[in-house]
């Protein structure tokens, strides 16, 4: 996992910025309970987002564990951060009315603590947001790269954390049901076939690195073969998905 002290500085610049939180606040925004509420963003990093669905009538709180992202989320949110764990929560047992995770779990091996506490401090009718398939989002969109990769991500892609069934599956056990789905695109995001062959070949993309050599080398060869080398594809589109306590 990445240093996300050291990724702070840089972090907003490099993942959509403005534009991309922009979206993700308005899709998040669809599903979050309608007036006088409290809202936990979990995992906030630099409260790019955090602070989009702040309202006169909300208490939104930012929660993260890095002191980097939440150094520059605290300029966004006076005194609406606390560092925290998000399989050690500090808040009460249903003391908040929605738990917002955009971006956290396709990165841990194991979703399940996560998304036991988000259960944890929900109270009854609140709704917890949060992103699923992260991976899969470059692919959402017909196009030659994903025609071109469709086979080896079939084959190779490691089970997903955040996979949306598996997601659903093991939220319902904590007593947490579909209530909700939205999208929002990931605004300049889209990779060209020059960038996705020299992620594969820096070792970066995960069904690639789990893949035979020789399949590698194939799928690469393609790409370098695709016309319009330096246009990228269309934007990600992410997944979100609202479940109901």
């Amino acid at each position: 996992m990445l240093d996300y002290d050291d990724e702070a500085r840089e972090y907003d610049a490099t993942r959509g910025g403005e534009p991309r939180a922009r979206a993700a606040a308005d899709a998040v925004e669809s599903l979050l309970p309608q007036g006088p509420c409290t809202v936990l963003d979990l995992a906030c990093g630099t409260g790019i987002v955090t602070e989009r669905l702040l309202r006169p009538e909300r208490t939104v709180v930012g929660v993260d564990r890095s002191p980097g992202m939440l150094g520059l989320a605290a300029r966004r949110l006076p005194g609406g951060v606390v560092r925290g764990d998000g399989t050690r929560l500090p808040f009460a047992s249903e003391s908040v009315d929605a738990v917002v995770i955009v971006w956290l779990l396709h990165l841990l091996e194991d979703a399940v603590p996560v998304l036991a506490e988000a259960a944890r401090v929900l109270r009854p009718g609140g709704v917890l947001i949060t992103t699923v398939d992260k991976n899969d989002a470059l692919f959402t969109e017909d196009s030659d790269i994903a025609r071109v990769t469709a086979d080896l991500r079939r084959q190779y892609a490691p089970r997903a954390s955040d996979g949306s069934t598996r997601v659903l599956r093991r939220a319902a056990r904590h007593g947490l049901e579909p209530s909700g789905r939205a999208r929002f695109p990931g605004t300049g995001q889209g990779r060209s076939p020059r960038g996705w062959r020299e992620a594969i070949e820096a070792g970066r993309i995960s069904w690639a690195t789990h893949a035979p050599r020789d399949r590698v080398a194939d799928v690469c060869r393609r790409l370098a073969a695709l016309p319009d080398q330096d246009m990228p594809r269309p934007d990600p589109l992410y997944g979100l998905v609202a479940l109901r306590a």
